[in-house]
């Protein structure tokens, strides 16, 4: 679909209401998947360090 201008564009064919939402919430989704993912490997890397030293202490 070609559009005539920047503004044709951003209307959409009068469907921005829904179009521009839709857009903004997967990347909302996907942002968020992102974060969580950074989070849950710190946690983890962070479990594996402790585990790591409390093996490697002499017993």
């Amino acid at each position: 679909m070609a559009f005539d201008s920047f503004a044709a564009f951003l209307t959409m064919g009068g469907y921005a209401k829904y179009v521009w939402p839709a857009w903004g919430l997967a990347v909302l989704i996907i942002v968020g998947f992102i974060l969580w993912a950074r989070f849950e490997r710190r946690q983890l890397m962070q479990a594996l360090t402790r585990r790591q030293r409390r093996e490697a202490r002499p017993s």
